[in-house]
């Protein structure tokens, strides 16, 4: 038995929709952050379920770029954020006001 592709790509629609549901419920950026990490993994399922049921592999070429892409918003990403903390002491972007230290 064997899965088709519209199963890869209703879990990868799932993962995006929590993705989607974390960055706009959630106030600490930590958790924003994770959230978007999980939507850039959805779309990575969605390219590798397409470059294997289609006769391409461009769909795996384009998920060696995001994950670059993402790896090195890691970086970035959690260096903004330890910068912050250690200002403001907190997390929650409420509460961040990035115009006044």
């Amino acid at each position: 038995m064997t899965l088709g592709p519209g199963w890869y790509l209703t879990l990868s629609a799932l993962l995006f929709c929590i993705g989607i549901a974390g960055v706009l419920t959630r106030r600490n950026a930590l958790i924003i952050f994770m959230s978007i990490e999980l939507m850039l993994n959805a779309v990575n399922l969605s390219f590798v379920t397409f470059g294997r049921y289609l006769p391409d592999a461009n769909g795996q070429v384009f998920v060696f770029f995001i994950m670059a892409v993402a790896a090195a918003e890691v970086a970035v990403g959690l260096a903004i954020i330890v910068t912050i903390f250690r200002h403001k002491e907190s997390v929650d972007i409420d509460k961040v006001n990035l115009m006044k230290w």
